[in-house]
């Protein structure tokens, strides 16, 4: 896939997809672990090294931008230059837009979406003068389709979807490739907060007219390793001439949409 000898920051990695795409780098790469979960990370990161895999824990808030600096350049001075990065770091505060507080909006951006912005331009910097490198977002499918309860959510990660894209065009005259993978539901800690009961995977692979909101033409839930491959490809050398991309992974629930 030609990430072996590479090193890759994964955000958000102590659990979820976040996780899921640092095993799935971990095949070849070295893994900059990075989460404000240190027990998450430890695990994680122990994980890998039984695999034989170079990896290391950085605890971090993604929206503290002079932090993110600091553990970017961290990052290079312990394991080396960062040639891939992977934004998997988010949050998801629930409610209507009449309901929502000022930290609700506050924090999901902070994260979503200043978190991306903090530690893309950080490791740009550091790619630039090398000429190389690949930035892959995990966004959401909710960035192009609208969900009620979720206007925080889809509009942060919508935010964050235009932000790489425009990171991607800036950044191709240096050979840098900036892509989204954007999921649907997927099997999470973060999804199942949002289930009633234990049907509520059924649920949203039926769908809800009350919501509008269209099922899982696929009949099932992605895994968190559905999400990771589509990442790992889009940073492999088998994509190389796809850049300012969003992959969609979310069995068709958007339709496409």
């Amino acid at each position: 896939m030609g990430t072996t000898h590479k090193v890759a920051l994964v955000t958000g990695a102590a659990q979820g997809i976040g996780a899921a795409v640092a095993r799935a780098l971990s095949e070849g790469a070295s893994i900059a672990a990075l989460d404000t979960r240190e027990e998450g990370l430890s695990v994680l990161v122990e994980e890998l090294r039984q695999r034989g895999c170079r990896a290391a824990a950085f605890k971090v808030d993604v929206s503290d931008s002079a932090a993110v600096e600091a553990v970017v350049e961290r990052v290079e001075r312990e394991l080396g230059p960062i040639e891939i990065l992977a934004n998997v770091a988010g949050v998801l505060r629930m409610g209507s837009v009449v309901s929502l507080s000022d930290e609700d909006w506050a924090t999901t951006f902070a994260v979503n979406t200043h978190g991306v912005f903090h530690v893309s331009r950080a490791v740009a910097r550091r790619m630039v003068p090398r000429k190389s490198g690949v930035i892959v977002t995990v966004g959401s499918n909710a960035s192009g389709v609208p969900r009620m309860q979720m206007a925080a959510y889809a509009a942060s990660k919508a935010a964050s979807t235009m932000f790489t894209k425009c990171l991607g065009l800036e950044l191709a005259q240096h050979n840098i490739r900036c892509n989204v993978v954007s999921p649907g539901s997927t099997d999470t800690a973060m999804q199942r907060g949002m289930w009633a009961d234990e049907n509520g995977a059924q649920a949203v692979i039926a769908g809800s007219l009350e919501t509008f909101r269209l099922g899982i033409p696929l009949r099932r839930i992605a895994t968190p390793a559905d999400i990771a491959d589509a990442v790992a490809f889009l940073v492999s050398d088998r994509a190389r001439h796809i850049t300012l991309h969003d992959l969609c992974v979310d069995g068709g629930a958007t339709l496409g949409a």
